[in-house]
């Protein structure tokens, strides 16, 4: 091999170390059997929030986590393989692909990592079935309102029974 595409190679290997330690989560995954429609149904589902997938050589991979906290993942690289990148909400990649898993057996997650930290697989399906940031943002301001509302009612029941017995 040239030693042009040798150093080719391993620009590319530092751009997949850069991408993985840049990111929130990562989740690997096996493709195979997925139409073409099917795929790009999934990449805009990603795409929409912010995550990318890109399919990467298994080799690249290997060499990629080697030396960093992800090696652990070195299993996973397998067949054929796609990496879900995130660099915002760590758990977006986890829930767009159970959800899309769920409806398409031909997809399966292989592992990953979230918030920097390897998870198994039902670590993974475990943060995918958790709601969103801002649904537990809104579930903890209804939380916080209904205390509220029962004062000013309680409030308003007096100032009421306060005027009819005035009257």
């Amino acid at each position: 091999m040239s030693e042009a595409a040798i150093a080719k190679k391993a620009e590319i290997v530092k751009q997949t170390t850069d991408e993985l330690n840049a990111a929130e989560s990562a989740i690997v995954v096996d493709y195979r059997g997925l139409t073409v429609a099917e795929v790009t149904d999934l990449r805009k589902q990603l795409r929409d929030a912010d995550v990318s997938m890109k399919v990467i050589k298994n080799k690249i991979l290997e060499r990629a986590v080697e030396g960093t906290d992800y090696e652990d993942l070195k299993s996973v690289f397998v067949g054929p393989t796609a990496v879900a990148f995130s660099n915002e909400d760590p758990i977006a990649p986890a829930k767009i692909l159970k959800k899309f898993a769920d409806e398409h057996d031909q997809l399966s997650i292989k592992g990953g990592f979230i918030e920097k930290s390897v998870k198994t697989l039902d670590e993974i399906n475990e943060f995918a079935t958790m709601p969103s940031r801002e649904e537990l943002l809104a579930t903890l301001v209804s939380c916080l309102q209904d205390p509220v509302r029962k004062v000013a009612r309680a409030v308003k029941a007096v100032a009421d029974k306060g005027d009819d017995a005035a009257a």
